[in-house]
């Protein structure tokens, strides 16, 4: 006689890994070109000036700057704005 139950199958057991959505770089904070500054789906935050909009609605910043977000009717809007003369990018660097 078995001593042991049958291992029946189960319906659940499934899951994927989180996609990591959100906002990856703040108001303020410097970036370099092609950094990553939203990932989202559809246009949760519309792109402003100095920044691209991937196919699944990444925005990335096309030149070194600073991040800016802004109102834009009832969403927002976010660009990047050119680092004034003479002060150097830090972003991304390792100490």
């Amino acid at each position: 006689m078995a001593h042991k139950k049958g291992q029946g199958s189960t319906r659940n057991g499934r899951d994927s890994p989180g996609q990591r959505r959100g906002i990856k770089i703040y108001a303020g904070q410097t970036v370099k070109a092609g950094n990553i500054l939203v990932r989202q789906c559809g246009t949760r935050v519309h792109p402003g000036r100095n920044v691209g909009l991937g196919r699944d609605y990444t925005i990335y910043a096309l030149i070194d700057g600073v991040v800016k977000y802004e109102p834009k009717g009832e969403k927002r809007q976010v660009s990047v704005e050119p680092l004034p003369a003479g002060i150097e990018n830090t972003a991304g660097a390792s100490a």
